[in-house]
């Protein structure tokens, strides 16, 4: 891994690469971990439509996801359809979806950077979440919805979660 991602741990911050951009946030606060929690608990297989053939709703908080492009971000939520090979390195694996919950003055980072890398990359769906005003941003390439939490999202793998 990177030397400047072990560093930045180290440290007690959170780095990403994004298109050769180190970007950098302070590690997440209480209330931000209570909401990683309270959604990656609600994930499961859709109810309205079944889960794509084989896709186990796996989610995986805050780790490394490498992308083709040589970039590295750490997805407050991932999800995938299967288990990610990799379990001591960043995963290879592109998620089905990911879930950012954003940090107070970090907001662009997820607003503005994350959709759209997430979505050239190849990933359906791209949830931001603030829980300071409860907007919910369901981004897919074709699509963008604004709601308030609590609501439940069906993603286009078929897994489903409240956020």
């Amino acid at each position: 891994m990177d030397w400047r991602l072990l560093q930045a741990d180290e440290l007690g911050i959170r780095l990403e690469i994004v298109a050769g951009l180190p970007i950098w946030e302070p590690q997440p606060v209480l209330k931000h971990q209570r909401a990683v929690d309270r959604i990656r608990a609600s994930i499961e297989s859709g109810t309205s439509q079944p889960a794509q053939p084989g896709c186990g709703c796996v989610h995986a908080a805050d780790v490394y996801i490498a992308f083709a492009d040589g970039s590295l971000k750490r997805p407050d939520i991932s999800i995938f359809c299967r288990e990610p090979d990799e379990e001591e390195e960043a995963i290879t694996l592109l998620p089905e979806a990911v879930i950012e919950i954003i940090s107070k003055g970090f907001e662009a980072k997820d607003m503005d950077i994350g959709p759209q890398f997430y979505l050239a990359q190849g990933i359906k769906d791209v949830i931001v979440f603030n829980p300071y005003t409860l907007l919910v941003l369901h981004v897919r390439r074709d699509q963008v919805s604004r709601q308030l939490s609590p609501v439940l999202i069906t993603l286009e793998c078929g897994c489903c979660c409240v956020v």
